[in-house]
């Protein structure tokens, strides 16, 4: 299957850090379908040659491991183009469609690697400019919008441009391995099944930590925040994967439609639990591993006043009859004190407990995200340092660590979701109609932190956030997973 991918941003930040190394990745594990072309579009004046010198230059960047040779990479060098254009300029549109009618592709993929801004202009551009056939596939990046109305507009414009069959909405998160275990742990077994349900579950955690601060992302940031680029959709998709009915098949339309009733089922917010179930902050001078580092507001493009959330942390509640009662706590942030992405779905204890067992003890499965991807099992059984004393318990695990099982070379997000697109699957990729409910439920905490004078409360880099995010989950007997 010949294939061209248009890639909108190819000399900029994801283009180099993300795409390119994930498309390599593919071309080494030979998945990538021969024949292919990469065009990376900007407005740089590039040769061809220089396009693939720049993209070269950045590889020494990535992990050694994943770094080609050289003979590797003047063969994957061969898939890259470069196309100067003006995303404004219907007479680049024009060249482009040139370019691509050079040879007949079976499929074109057009990813959208641009400022969000200019989503709109390029949609529409490429309609007027007949590159909305069939064949094509156009790829979006989050954010998408900016609060709803943006987002409708948005994808209102897509509409009138694509079939939302070619559209690709992507969340990086959906892509990672351990994502896509969830799915297999919770639809391919019979064993977990009959226990996912309010009856048995007491509480569920997902936290999403970076220790990083903005680097040179600072001014897109500063007029993001963490609830837009963060919760809106990595949170939310994980929240819909941990809560979501059976689908009654693997299609992705039967996927996506029980991952919509879940938002559409989260509790919606009153003044009183936006005041309580909510924290915001953001980040202060201090150190993440052993360095020192700025507070937020002393970033590269960061207004010195800004009041813009680093941190979030909130609890919810998916109000149907399979997880009424059950709270929900979603938790991100930036220079926290490790890089963990987890979800941590905590069992009810025993209804008669006949064994004496550690305080705080639960059987509990850890989904790791990040640094490393795998499931841990943790359960209570009687140990060697029991012998004396037949009733007490000790707190065991089962570990599956996916890099040891399956071997370091596993297909990574962003190669999965890649290859994907070229083959049309649409099981990985958001909806409208799941984008849109996702900002309608946050956009009352937009909305409530427009009057807020207290602003985000401060952290000291290389903690876990804001006391009160401690505070709001201890109100229940709980505290988070690095806590217990």
């Amino acid at each position: 299957m010949s294939f061209d991918l248009v890639l909108f941003g190819g000399t900029g930040d994801l283009a180099w850090r993300k795409l390119m190394p994930a498309l390599f990745q593919a071309f080494r594990h030979g998945t990538l379908p021969e024949g292919g072309r990469i065009i990376g579009v900007a407005r740089d004046d590039l040769s061809h040659e220089q396009y693939r010198a720049l993209i070269a230059s950045r590889f020494g960047g990535v992990e050694l491991a994943k770094r080609p040779s050289e003979d590797e990479f003047a063969r994957f060098a061969a898939m890259l183009h470069f196309l100067r254009m003006d995303l404004s300029r219907p007479e680049d549109y024009a060249r482009l469609s040139s370019m691509l009618n050079e040879r007949q592709a079976d499929t074109v993929v057009m990813y959208v690697a641009t400022a969000p801004s200019l989503f709109t202009t390029v949609c529409e551009q490429l309609a007027s400019a007949g590159l909305n056939q069939p064949q094509v596939r156009i790829v979006l990046e989050k954010p998408l919008g900016h609060d709803l109305a943006s987002n409708r507009a948005i994808n209102e414009t897509v509409r009138h441009s694509f079939q939302e069959k070619q559209v690709f909405r992507i969340d990086h998160y959906l892509g990672k391995p351990s994502v896509q275990n969830l799915f297999a742990l919770r639809f391919g077994n019979a064993l977990f099944e009959p226990l996912w349900r309010r009856e048995n579950i007491s509480n569920i955690q997902i936290t999403i930590a970076e220790d990083l601060g903005v680097e040179k992302r600072g001014a897109f940031y500063d007029q993001t925040g963490a609830l837009r680029d963060m919760v809106q959709n990595h949170a939310l998709q994980l929240l819909c994967a941990i809560g979501m009915e059976p689908p009654i098949n693997a299609h992705a339309d039967a996927i996506r439609d029980e991952k919509l009733k879940v938002l559409r089922s989260l509790k919606p917010w009153t003044a009183e639990t936006l005041s309580q179930h909510v924290v915001r902050g953001q980040y202060t001078a201090g150190g993440v591993n052993g360095t020192a580092v700025p507070g937020y507001r002393e970033e590269s493009g960061v207004d010195p006043q800004s009041r813009t959330e680093t941190f979030v942390a909130l609890r919810t509640e998916i109000a149907n009859w399979r997880w009424a009662g059950v709270p929900f706590y979603l938790r991100t942030g930036k220079r926290l004190a490790s890089r963990d992405a987890r979800i941590v779905v905590t069992f009810r204890p025993a209804p008669h407990a006949i064994f004496k067992a550690p305080m705080g003890a639960a059987n509990r499965l850890v989904i790791n995200l990040q640094p490393r991807d795998g499931l841990e099992l943790h359960l209570l059984a009687q140990g060697q340092d029991n012998r004396r004393n037949a009733q007490s318990l000790s707190p065991v695990q089962l570990d599956l660590d996916f890099d040891r099982r399956f071997g370091s070379e596993r297909v990574g997000a962003y190669e999965r979701l890649l290859l994907d697109v070229i083959d049309g699957r649409l099981n990985l990729f958001v909806r409208s109609d799941e984008q849109e409910e996702a900002w309608r439920w946050v956009e009352p905490i937009l909305d409530a932190w427009k009057s807020d004078a207290q602003g985000p409360r401060p952290y000291v880099a290389g903690t876990w956030g804001p006391s009160a995010s401690s505070a709001m989950i201890a109100r229940e007997g709980l505290c988070w997973s690095e806590e217990a």
